[in-house]
């Protein structure tokens, strides 16, 4: 089991920056997977970033660029930090963790919401 909770969210202007952190209640070095992805209201969750144990990072082509994803096994956090906002990144977003390096991800966070002013 894995309790994922978020932070970070909230209103931002655009133009700006947000960090968004998650963290584990066991060490993240077991958990093969992690992730932030988003969901906007009546659509599927989709990734947004993901790294693997060994460091490996994914983003998708709207915030590549202009995000960084990071994990801190002493903390057993995760952040995703996305600069030059814009109105499309508001949406929820949620942390996920997935304990093998292949298949779904198993647990996620409650989501948090983030908002960007134009």
């Amino acid at each position: 089991q894995v309790q994922l909770v978020e932070s970070g969210g909230g209103l931002v202007q655009a133009g700006g920056s947000l960090r968004l952190s998650c963290k584990a209640s066991r060490p993240i070095k077991e958990i093969a997977r992690m992730g932030w992805f988003r969901q906007d209201p009546g659509k599927p969750r989709l990734v947004v970033a993901t790294i693997t144990n060994r460091g490996l990072t994914n983003y998708v082509d709207d915030v590549k660029g202009r995000s960084t994803i990071s994990r801190d096994n002493i903390k057993n956090t995760v952040d995703l930090v996305i600069n030059n906002l814009n109105p499309e990144d508001t949406t929820v977003y949620y942390c996920g963790a997935g304990i093998e390096i292949l298949g779904t991800y198993d647990y996620w966070g409650q989501g948090t919401q983030v908002t960007v002013n134009s």
